[in-house]
């Protein structure tokens, strides 16, 4: 039985004042998640939202048995050499988690075995079940997996709660037994020293930063740990590595605008480490080491000097001051990554919004020219997968678009011939239809901003004539626009439910990512944040006006910094959308980046603005935070979803957003606004596979219906 109306959050007004101007903040309370009262206001949330959609559980079902059909349940990845052993992963039909395993490798052979769902691996080793590993526990996730230079030791890390805080152990691959070693409340990352004799791993301070890094010596007590370095900026992150080559321990810092790195031989572990370039405001960089005709060299990609889109440089490993061009800086490529081994080097970049690879060999002298690895798809993802010798002939490249199942390659250097290794296998709905990558197509339009900006729009629909939908149709807009993330194309099981029930599916790539370059980004953040939200209205716009669809069939989506996106045009231009999806929604950015002790604020300064300390900043986030901002009008349907958990965008943000449109809008539109709050969760939702295939299947069907294509 539906409740008769939603549940309605008691009013406790608190008063902030900044720069002279005060706001009442009604549901700030709803912050204290081990309140019982908090507790019981968010599970009367999620009981109201059980009972508005259960009339939508045919459909999701639905939607989830044809997700799972779709899927190889039982299903291997590409092996990857590392040493004397195949490393890879599998899953089993029925099963949450993958098994992580090894298999024996010929000496010599770079060509990986090729793996048959259900058929025995010879010599097959399970170094971690997941599924073990997660017995017992609502939610498990898997952080640091490193196995030593030798194989006989496997350092690994899990966190059972969602609030990404791992314990980390030690495994010995020869016996199978854990070693005494735990390590609780770390970070992501650990690594072995080349040695084997040490693991090195992150920690974070109280607000979730990871700001430390240990040295634990293997088979020692955790009081034994050294503190090898910690960074007391607030605003930078660390973590640490080991190049390819294995010569060198790296240090990498980071804030959103500035890095600076530190390496340590690795013959000398337990030495002391050395700052490459000091930090200078608004430079960033990132290293490796490369070896050009028997000497020591770091290659150092950076946007020092103006080079805004990034340049790669070349320098003595002793006096990385002394920079000499390897690639230039170019306004319409922006270097994203660099990958060294033995004779060659592979390049991440992206041009014309397509992110690209490239590969240019290591000379006696020098380094050869750049050679694109080309693929026949007009909008096409293209990225360097996980090779880990340092003198493998080999790359491993990953493909995919819209329209087209990942497809995983192997890049011959010497001839520049791609192996297809293998194509993610999508299977026949339960229905028995073959998925025919023929019925799809995709395409790229283009909407004007206000400012005369022009934004580019993924369009991905079942072609006419295939069961494909008659304009103007129901579509789903999804949008990001933060931190330079790009939004590529990328294939998805799942997204055929939508496809094959007539639904457009669309992207906006507005400015705040990365997809036109460092520029794109600079021009959708701190005080040209409101960019991001125009650029969004506009390709609504363009998506109406050009006759693809109509408000009334129109759904947006986005999540986390997409879910400020989704917030802001609610309140922009709500007449545009019958629906808006909002994931782990970014909807109280203002009380979160003015409170400088809640997790990840001072970082956040060189994204958002300090409004703590710049009352123009504080000003400008009040103009567009969704909180702030709610009035009372006619919104569209809402559902809002979050983890309790969350430790990147607290649940209270969504929570308090909620409550306060419930408060202002009329009866008939706080009936249409739900929230989820997923119990045992936390930023990436719920952990298991299935769990997700079902998180996906209940949002897939307020989609659906939401849009009129249910």
């Amino acid at each position: 039985m539906i409740p008769r109306r939603p549940p309605i959050a008691p009013r406790h007004p608190e008063r902030r004042t900044h720069h002279g101007d005060g706001f009442v903040d009604d549901y700030e309370w709803l912050r204290d998640k081990d309140a019982p009262e908090v507790r019981a206001h968010l599970e009367a949330e999620n009981a109201y939202t059980e009972a508005r959609t259960a009339g939508l559980t045919p459909l999701r079902d639905a939607v989830f048995e044809e997700i799972r059909s779709r899927v190889q349940e039982t299903d291997l990845s590409v092996p990857v050499r590392d040493g004397g052993w195949w490393y890879y992963s599998r899953t089993v039909e029925g099963r949450q988690y993958a098994l992580h395993c090894r298999a024996p490798a010929a000496a010599d052979d770079w060509t990986p075995p090729v793996l048959a769902p259900g058929v025995a691996v010879p010599g097959e080793q399970v170094l971690l079940d997941g599924n073990a590993e997660a017995e017992g526990h609502e939610f498990f996730a898997l952080g640091s997996f490193a196995v030593s230079d030798d194989g006989t030791l496997l350092a690994f890390a899990v966190d059972t709660a969602g609030d990404e805080r791992y314990t980390l152990r030690i495994k010995d691959l020869r016996t199978g037994e854990l070693l005494g070693d735990e390590i609780p409340g770390t970070f992501p990352g650990a690594v072995f020293s080349p040695d084997g004799r040490y693991v090195f791993y992150p920690t974070v301070d109280d607000a979730w930063r990871p700001d430390t890094v240990w040295r634990h010596r293997v088979g020692t007590g955790r009081g034994d740990d050294v503190r090898v370095f910690t960074e007391p900026d607030e605003r930078y992150w660390l973590g640490i590595g080991v190049t390819r080559s294995r010569r060198y321990i790296v240090i990498e810092l980071g804030s959103k605008i500035t890095s600076e790195s530190w390496i340590l031989g690795a013959d000398d572990p337990a030495g002391e480490f050395r700052v490459v370039l000091p930090r200078s405001e608004g430079v960033e960089y990132e290293i490796d080491h490369a070896v050009v005709g028997g000497d020591d060299r770091l290659l150092i990609l950076h946007n020092a000097d103006g080079a805004e889109n990034f340049a790669l440089a070349q320098a003595p490993v002793d006096q990385p001051g002394r920079m000499t061009e390897v690639i230039a800086y170019r306004d319409d490529v922006r270097l994203e990554q660099i990958d060294v081994f033995a004779g060659h080097v592979a390049v991440g970049y992206r041009s014309g919004a397509i992110p690209r690879i490239g590969v240019m060999a290591v000379t006696a002298s020098g380094f050869g020219p750049v050679r694109e690895i080309g693929f026949d798809e007009e909008l096409y993802s293209a990225g360097l997968g996980a090779t880990s010798e340092w003198e493998s002939p080999l790359l491993r490249v990953g493909q995919t678009s819209f329209v087209t199942p990942a497809r995983i390659y192997d890049y011959e250097f010497s001839t520049g011939e791609l192996h297809l290794r293998k194509q993610q296998p999508v299977l026949p709905d339960p229905s028995g239809r073959a998925f025919d990558p023929a019925d799809y197509e995709q395409k790229r339009e283009w909407a004007t901003a206000p400012d005369g900006t022009r934004i580019p729009i993924s369009i991905i629909r079942r072609v006419p004539g295939t069961d494909g939908p008659a304009a103007p149709a129901p579509t789903l807009l999804y949008g990001y626009g933060s931190y330079e993330i790009s939004v590529d194309p990328e294939f998805s099981i799942a997204r055929l439910s939508l496809l094959d029930r007539g639904m457009v599916y669309a992207v906006a790539h507005v400015r705040g990512g990365g997809e036109m370059g460092r520029r794109w980004y600079d021009d959708g953040k701190q005080l040209a944040k409101r960019n991001t939200f125009t650029d969004f209205v506009a390709c609504t716009r363009h998506l109406v006006d050009s006759g693809l669809t109509t408000p009334a069939q129109l759904v947006a989506e986005g999540g986390s910094a997409g879910g400020l996106l989704m917030g802001a045009v609610a309140n922009i231009a709500p007449e545009l959308f019958a629906g808006i999806l909002a994931v782990v929604p970014f909807v109280d950015p203002l009380t979160s980046i003015l409170d400088p002790s809640l997790p990840l604020t001072v970082i956040e300064w060189d994204e958002w603005g300090d409004p703590l300390h710049d009352p123009e900043v504080y000003r400008y986030m009040k103009t567009y935070s969704p909180y702030e901002n709610v009035e009372n009008r006619q919104y569209p349907a809402i559902l809002a979803v979050t983890s309790i958990n969350d430790t990147r965008v607290l649940y209270v943000e969504p929570a308090k957003w909620v409550a306060r449109l419930r408060e202002v809008v009329d009866e008939k539109t706080s009936e249409g606004i739900l929230l989820k709050t997923e119990m045992a969760a936390g930023h990436g939702g719920v952990s298991g596979r299935y769990d997700k295939w079902r998180q996906t299947a209940f949002e897939y069907a307020w989609v659906l219906t939401a849009a009129g294509a249910a």
